[in-house]
C-alpha cells in the first residue's frame, strides 16, 4: 500500500482493489440499497474540495471558479479527458461535487484501477462525503456487473 500526502495535509492511502477486497469469485455486485448503506456508513464531513486520489480532487462549482484556490492546490486541469502530461492535478466538479462528479470518478476507479463499485465507494468516502443519486448508483451497479463479467471471461 502506497501513501500520498496532499497539500491540505491529508494522508491518502492508495491500494489496488485486489489488495483490499475479497477474491473476485466471491464478489457479488450489491443492490442499490446496499450501495446506499455503504455510502451512508462512516464518511468524512462535506467540504468544498477534497483530494480523493493522488493529484485528483472532487469539488464543487465554487471551487472550480476560485482561481486562487485552484492555484494554491496546484490544480492544473479541470476535468480534461485528453491524454497528456502526467504529474498534473485534476479537479472533477459539478454543482455540489457530491453526485455527478463523484459518480464520474467512481467509474474511473472501477475501469482504470480495476476496483469494484464497493471498493471505489469505500475509497472515495474516506476522503469526501459523496451522495450519487439513484440513477447514477444504478449505472455504477450495471458497470460493476459488466466489468465483473469481463474480468471473469479473461481469467
Amino acid at each position: 500500500m502506497a501513501s500520498h500526502k496532499s497539500k491540505t495535509g491529508t494522508k491518502i492511502n492508495v491500494t489496488k482493489a485486489a489488495e483490499e477486497s475479497s477474491p473476485v469469485d466471491e464478489y457479488v455486485t450489491p443492490g442499490g440499497y446496499e450501495l446506499e448503506k455503504i455510502l451512508n456508513r462512516g464518511s468524512v464531513a462535506y467540504t468544498h474540495v477534497n483530494e480523493v486520489w493522488p493529484n485528483v480532487y472532487i469539488g464543487d462549482e465554487q471551487t472550480a471558479k476560485d482561481k486562487c484556490k485552484l492555484k494554491r492546490l496546484g490544480i492544473t486541469h479541470v476535468l480534461n479527458a485528453a491524454e497528456g502530461t502526467w504529474n498534473n492535478k485534476l479537479l472533477v466538479h459539478c454543482v455540489m461535487g457530491r453526485s455527478r462528479s463523484a459518480t464520474l470518478f467512481l467509474a474511473y476507479l472501477m475501469i482504470c484501477e480495476n476496483m469494484t463499485v464497493v471498493d471505489a465507494i469505500e475509497h472515495v468516502k474516506k476522503c469526501r462525503r459523496i451522495i450519487p443519486n439513484w440513477g447514477f448508483l444504478k449505472q455504477l451497479r450495471e458497470l460493476d456487473m459488466q466489468l465483473l463479467e469481463k474480468r471473469d471471461s479473461t481469467e
